[in-house]
């Protein structure tokens, strides 16, 4: 005999398509969408269409779906997908909205599949899969070293002036994630978990390989 618990009825067993003006986003939703990432979110439903209904309860309130909301508006789409949460408790339609965003960061990725896909994909649109050109830039960076960090690649290489000497630097020091997203939200730049230093205003990034370092000795 099976262990799962024995639920009433699945939210999923059901889509049903709702009027986009009659659902009603979380007042209290702690979950910021970036302008980044509606767009991004906004560009996904036109190259796929709708794939994920919106979890909604019986009074149209979203408990989770607010980024595909708010980039359906954006599309002009005047009605969506949905399914709904019948019977939940306040409590519990309050838990998932942290539930559906908190239990999706503690993934993680596999470096090498994940380079084999984008390979895999490489006449395909890549801004679409949500992966900027910088996490790209980050993901491929391993070289012969077999080592992804950039401070390994310049060992044994002279040392050289920065013709962009820094004006002040600043440590800015995070509470959580949702902090984190919002700060570079708000100055409109992006960032990998392997940002350690950026500039602002934001400055064009150079092409390392097209530079050759030399020194006396050569």
């Amino acid at each position: 005999m099976s262990n799962f618990p024995t639920i009433k009825s699945w939210p999923a067993e059901k889509v049903e398509t709702k009027s986009t003006a009659a659902l009603k986003p979380f007042a209290h939703n702690p979950k910021i969408h970036p302008e980044k990432q509606i767009e991004q979110i906004a560009a996904s439903i036109e190259e796929w269409g709708w794939t994920i209904p919106i979890l909604i309860d019986e009074k149209n309130n979203v408990v989770a779906g607010h980024g595909r909301l708010e980039a359906a508006k954006r599309l002009k789409i005047d009605s969506v997908p949905c399914m709904v949460a019948k019977g939940w408790s306040d409590e519990q339609k309050k838990a998932y909205v942290i539930a559906d965003n908190k239990i999706a960061e503690k993934s993680g990725w596999d470096d090498d599949l994940l380079k084999d896909l984008l390979n895999d994909i490489d006449d395909f649109n890549i801004e679409l899969t949500g992966i900027s050109e910088l996490e790209l830039d980050s993901i491929f960076l391993e070289r012969e070293t077999g080592d992804t960090d950039q401070l390994v690649e310049w060992e044994g290489m002279p040392e050289f002036i920065s013709e962009d000497p820094c004006y002040r630097k600043i440590v800015v020091n995070f509470d959580n994630q949702q902090a984190v997203e919002s700060f570079f939200s708000a100055i409109n730049q992006e960032y990998t978990d392997k940002t350690k230093s950026i500039w602002y205003p934001q400055k064009e990034r150079r092409d390392l390989e097209s530079y050759r370092f030399t020194d006396d000795n050569e």
